[in-house]
């Protein structure tokens, strides 16, 4: 199987005997891991924690892994190999060894929070700007285009080899969080790891379809209900939309159906952030945020109690969607 050779990034997190050694060691000594990543999972999220356990469950180890509810893999990541997965109520409750994935605050756990606060050793694997540094041990690097990139530092040291099916969920995880190698987190060691991972069996062509190009007939639908609606302030190069939970069910569709949306939206070349706001019973708004690079959507979001990165990144709200966009359109007047 192939195996990858250091990268310029490994070599200098290396030099500076960097947290990776601690992790690697701790999961070396450990026979059985307990595996999470934030709800909602998007690619980056997934494909880590699957690729990692896959891995590790190669390497010997006893592997579960799951994420908080609502549990449900969507649809255009369901290709990803899931018999790791377990529903949050099966998650051993006090772990002796946790590890999380792409992770940037423990509340992003939901209620496999607890199983972290109570976790012999906690591992946090994560590349958002925002990560205070929960855990006992905490790699977290905001340069890494992905978590998968961490990962993939991680199996290195291991040694362990990486196999098709991994290469798969790593290469999912650089695809989604780049946008598909086109936002500027793409650097030349983001697309040699590319490279390494279509050499050890990924193929991006089927990883693309899967993830950007099918979907079931009633997105079309949600899609133009959303769209039909959707506003632009060109004074604050903003678009944003809303799309109810009520809609989505006359469309016969899922929240995990309608994750390219927001990629739609930011089309409008007119407009810097992209703004979609999925309005879910009980007053709460889960709002979907991109950027084409002027605007930090990440930095923003963390003000409104979210998280992210630079292009993407998303916060909840309590209270109506026309003024949960409103908070975004006040924040991006106070950036300017």
């Amino acid at each position: 199987m192939p195996s990858f050779a250091p990268s310029r990034r490994m070599k200098i997190l290396m030099i500076e005997r960097s947290v990776l050694d601690s992790a690697a060691e701790a999961i070396t000594e450990s026979d059985e891991l307990a595996l999470a990543c934030h709800v909602g999972p998007d690619g980056d999220a997934l494909g880590s924690m699957i690729g990692f356990g896959l891995a590790a469950r190669t390497a010997g180890k006893n592997v579960i892994a799951s994420f908080g509810s609502p549990f449900g893999v969507p649809s255009n990541l369901a290709f990803l190999p899931t018999d790791l997965l377990v529903e949050p109520q099966n998650f051993p409750a006090s772990p002796r060894m946790m590890v999380v994935f792409d992770v940037g605050s423990a509340d992003r756990l939901a209620e496999l929070g607890s199983s972290a606060s109570r976790a012999e050793r906690l591992i946090v694997i994560d590349h958002h700007v925002t990560n205070d540094g929960f855990g006992d041990i905490a790699v977290i690097d905001p340069e890494a285009a992905a978590t998968g990139v961490l990962v993939a530092d991680i199996l290195r040291i291991l040694n362990w080899p990486i196999t098709p099916e991994i290469a798969t969920c790593l290469h999912t995880a650089l695809v989604t969080d780049t946008g598909r190698f086109q936002y500027s987190n793409t650097t030349p060691s983001t697309l040699r790891l590319a490279a390494d991972l279509v050499e050890a069996g990924a193929k991006p062509e089927e990883i693309s379809k899967q993830v950007y190009e099918q979907a079931p007939f009633g997105y079309l639908k949600a899609a133009g209900v959303a769209l039909s609606r959707a506003t632009l302030d060109r004074d604050l190069g903003l678009v944003s939309t809303v799309l109810t939970e009520n809609e989505l069910d006359e469309a016969g569709v899922g929240w995990g159906d309608i994750d390219n949306l927001i990629d739609t939206l930011r089309l409008a070349e007119e407009a810097d952030v992209a703004v979609l706001a999925k309005v879910h019973p009980g007053s709460r708004v889960k709002l979907s945020l991109r950027s084409r690079g002027a605007t930090d959507v990440g930095a923003l979001a963390f003000e409104l109690g979210g998280g992210g990165h630079r292009f993407a990144s998303g916060f909840t709200y309590e209270g109506t969607a026309e003024d949960a966009i409103d908070e975004v359109r006040k924040r991006i007047e106070s950036h300017r």
